[in-house]
């Protein structure tokens, strides 16, 4: 067990009830407040944690608590405010992995999480310790213990041993417990919340008398916009402000507000936000920008302190448009129309923007929240919020920073299997890591990683907040398609074929009718019409035309929604919006997508009413807009009918033993840095990866045999050069390929031995490969997304040509699947032009095992396997290349705050 693990620091997180806690280790200062905290509990709560009412077993049990860190025992406790709330521990006994835990909860704090709070992070503690099973001891009759390990969601055994219970807990991090502990957090998260969102009163610190100040226009916003519980000012120079009673003071306040706004100066900021929290304030929502590092964890220190939920700082605001409370503390020009589409943004900006186009469109906010500088509340956090509120069906983010990208991607997994989830993808500009020390490292640009979290979590991730808005409309108004078969029809052809192109540039397909359609779409359609695809009903279309038409389409099985494209003619009245009847229908016929293109628009996308039906159609003014809403409509179409991937299990990994080599490489080099040939074999056989046959060679003579052992039929081999650091070999020309016989062996170590000289240690001798595909794979370890598996067209062109796909691991079954098939090169995978497939499970097999070593070493800042030689009789690596970093292992989905 390591020092860094022993002296982690607190951590901050919510009880059941939506109260903050901290989580830390005790400590020797901790003895007199664990002493008290065994003196006040009542004579049966004693019992029941030590089997007697004896006072000497609580005051050993303080001692044990605070004692020196040792081996094989932690004790952590949950408290608040100086006061512990409740204290677990786990002693291994001189066990390797196995330890005996225990937990003790004050009086009148329980029901409320924090045993199971406290356990959770001795879990995660214990995982990291190299735990994988805890034991505990209870009297039967302690029904609450019982049920706390019963409703962890590990697996658990028991055993009855008179009028004890033994309970064995098996310590498997399977998706089991990680639900159990969502829907823990999820609770807990969204009882914090509503203090902010719903809160019963609300005080405006910083609302001056003087027009133009944020704290007066968020006043006047709240108080213009109906919300209907309590409103305070807080300024000691006046005793109202725009008709609301201000008051000098938040604690001389006719009552404690649950949300407070504040709108001060920055030096300001930590000294309101201090007296906010001892007067009992749940939520902050801070506007102020500027503040310095000293201010900001000042501010954080006192919302954790006190137990507040904040928004901010540098924020928009907050607008919450539920009927009978409506908050709208926001300094907006104007007030968000009321609606169903969640909003989260960073950027006040967007938040503008996305909040008058929901409007606008008719759809509306349910609640928006301007995150800002997230200190505390995230999008996380609103997902969780809109998942439960009843009121959301659409959420829409703008997230420029991930504090927990692989905690927010389960959340977005289990939101979107509910709703959309749209996202605007920030900084997709960004270069990437231009002096990248590897194929791998040059390949993951931000763009990518994000776009694999996007992909893997069922967001629908757009470039920007018009596309947003675009993809929102159709998401709102229609049913989703099949799939991506489209037919087109249009009053002009030139609209026609400008819709035909962009639906194929968005990957969307137009498949040609068959005769029996034909016919049936002539009999309703004017003379002259051309039965193509797309469908040219000529400008003398009428309306009753146009509906039977795309009520035929409606009943077609060849396709999955229909788009209709017109421009304003003299000839017919099915332009304007009078088409709108021939396109929305009667409730319950239109069981596909429909979508309108109306080129002399002046909006990009509005949604038309049906005139007399309810619902509505979207209308783009340009066709490329439509194609992409269409695409990214049938892509969560694709999503939503995939079931949930499953983690394969995989045979023969050593994962003790890999965490064995790079403890000790990382001992023998406490910087990190590459591994050599030898180093990285050894670890690459631990999950069975397999590598073409090769020798290491630190003289000529050795080469030469390492030759004859291995030349295969042909008699040829390679020779690499070695040195410490070396990754791009070809580069520095340091490869000699196809070389026959003892007389080239030697010639070939000399010529490198002579241009590298003392800076080459030694050189690799492989077989040649025979001919196939030359691919890449690879693991970058993102500091905040965790590891990123890329994989895509191999060999020395690798990075010019860029064909690479990326999923984040670990890897299941469907995206191992998603990343053969996503790069251009995947054609090649599976046979062409009379070339037989290669080894596809094979290949599979490779990705998960790299995946699977990616996962269980936090310390992999790198893998390079390039290339990766895939025949129809197997997948070898050529070329492996290993960089491990010193790194604590963190664990993602532990219940904590920001």
């Amino acid at each position: 067990m390591t020092d860094d693990l022993l002296e982690r620091s607190p951590a901050h997180a919510l009880l059941a009830d939506g109260t903050t806690v901290c989580i830390r280790p005790a400590a020797p200062g901790d003895h007199d407040r664990l002493k008290g905290f065994y003196d006040e509990m009542s004579s049966e709560n004693l019992r029941l944690r030590f089997f007697s009412v004896s006072r000497r077993s609580a005051g050993m049990a303080a001692d044990r608590a605070c004692a020196p860190a040792r081996p094989g025992y932690r004790a952590l406790l949950a408290e608040t405010r100086g006061r512990v709330l409740g204290l677990a521990e786990y002693d291994t006994g001189g066990e390797k992995d196995a330890a005996e835990i225990s937990i003790a909860v004050a009086d009148g704090l329980h029901h409320r999480g924090v045993g199971t709070l406290l356990v959770e992070h001795l879990v995660s503690a214990a995982r990291a310790d190299g735990i994988t099973t805890f034991t505990a001891d209870a009297l039967s009759e302690n029904r609450e213990v019982l049920r706390l390990f019963a409703d962890l969601g590990l697996r658990t055994s028991r055993r009855f041993e008179g009028p004890e219970t033994r309970c064995t807990i098996h310590l498997d991090e399977d998706d089991t417990y990680l639900s159990a502990v969502e829907s823990r957090g999820r609770a807990a998260d969204v009882a914090s919340l509503r203090p902010l969102l719903c809160p019963e009163a609300v005080a405006v610190v910083g609302a001056g008398r003087k027009p133009g100040s944020v704290g007066r226009a968020i006043l006047h916003h709240i108080h213009t916009g109906g919300y209907t519980r309590r409103l305070f000012a807080v300024n000691p120079s006046v005793t109202s402000v725009l008709g609301v009673p201000c008051y000098p003071s938040v604690s001389a306040l006719p009552r404690t507000p649950d949300l407070v706004v504040v709108a001060v100066p920055a030096a300001a900021v930590p000294a309101t936000a201090e007296e906010c929290g001892k007067a009992g304030v749940r939520a902050l929502l801070v506007v102020t920008s500027g503040l310095d590092a000293d201010q900001a964890q000042a501010l954080r220190t006192a919302c954790r302190t006190y137990g507040m939920r904040m928004v901010g700082p540098n924020c928009l605001g907050i607008s919450h448009t539920e009927p009978g409370l409506r908050l709208d503390a926001t300094f907006a020009d104007g007030h968000p129309r009321p609606g169903s589409a969640g909003v989260a943004v960073q950027s006040g900006g967007i938040g503008i923007a996305l909040l008058d186009g929901l409007s606008r469109l008719g759809i509306g906010v349910s609640s928006f929240v301007s995150l800002g500088d997230k200190y505390d509340v995230s999008g996380n956090d609103m997902l969780q919020w809109w998942e439960t509120d009843g009121r959301t069906d659409l959420a829409l983010l703008h997230l420029e920073s991930f504090g927990n990208p692989r905690a927010f991607s389960r959340t977005a997994r289990r939101v979107a299997r509910r709703m959309p989830v749209l996202t605007v993808d920030a900084g997709r500009s960004a270069a990437g890591r231009r002096a990248a020390a590897s194929h791998t490292a040059a390949a993951a640009t931000p763009t990518m990683t994000r776009r694999a979290l996007f992909t893997q979590a069922g967001i629908t991730a757009t470039s920007s907040v018009g596309e947003l808005l675009e993809a929102a409309a159709l998401l709102y108004s229609q049913t989703l398609p099949e799939g991506k078969r489209l037919a087109i029809v249009t009053n002009a052809g030139g609209a026609g074929v400008l819709a035909a192109d962009a639906c194929a540039e968005a990957g969307l397909a137009l498949p040609p009718f068959t005769q029996t359609m034909i016919d049936e779409l002539l009999a309703v359609l004017p003379d002259g019409a051309a039965i193509g695809n797309p469908i040219d009903a000529t400008a003398a279309v009428t309306e009753e035309q146009l509906t039977d038409c795309v009520d035929a389409l409606m009943e077609y099985p060849g396709i999955d929604a229909v788009l209709v494209a017109l421009v304003p003619t003299a000839l017919a009245t099915a332009t304007g919006d009078n088409l709108v009847r021939a396109l929305t229908g009667a409730p319950g016929r239109r069981s596909k997508p429909v979508l309108a293109v109306r080129l002399e628009q002046d909006l990009p996308v509005r949604l038309l009413p049906a005139a007399d039906e309810g619902g509505t159609v979207p209308a783009y003014a340009e066709p490329q807009a439509a194609a992409r809403a269409l695409a990214h409509a049938a892509d969560r179409a694709a999503w939503l009918a995939r079931p949930a991937g499953t983690v394969p299990a995989l045979d023969d990994v050593d994962a003790e033993r890999a965490h064995a080599i790079a403890d000790a490489h990382l001992a023998a080099h406490p910087d990190g840095g590459w591994l050599d040939p030898r180093t990285c074999a050894d670890l690459l056989a631990c999950y069975g990866i397999p590598q073409i046959p090769w020798a290491w060679a630190e003289t000529e003579d050795d080469a030469v045999r390492a030759a004859e052992r291995l030349q295969g039929a042909d008699g040829r081999v390679v020779m690499k050069a070695h040195w410490p650091g070396l990754v791009h070999k070809s580069e520095e020309r340091a490869v000699h390929l196809d070389l026959r016989g003892e007389p080239q062996v030697r010639a070939a170590f000399r010529d490198l031995e002579t241009r590298f000289g003392d800076l080459m240690t030694g050189v690799v001798v492989q077989s040649l490969a025979r001919r196939g595909t030359e691919l890449f794979a690879g693991v970058v370890q993102d500091e905040v997304f965790g590891p990123l598996v890329l994989f895509g067209l191999g060999g020395t062109a690798t990075e010019i040509l860029a064909d690479h796909a990326a999923r984040l691991a670990p890897l299941t079954d469907h995206d191992v699947h998603d990343l053969i098939t996503s790069p251009r090169c995947a054609p090649l995978l599976f046979g062409t032009r009379g070339n037989g497939p290669v080894d596809l499970e094979d290949l599979e097999q490779l990705l998960l095992r790299l995946s699977r070593m990616a996962a269980d070493l936090p310390q992999l800042a790198e893998a390079d396997f390039n290339p990766v030689l895939a025949t129809p009789g197997g997948v070898t690596v050529l070329d492996a290349r290993v960089r491990l970093l010193p790194r604590r292992p963190q664990d993602p989905y532990l219940r904590r705050l920001r």
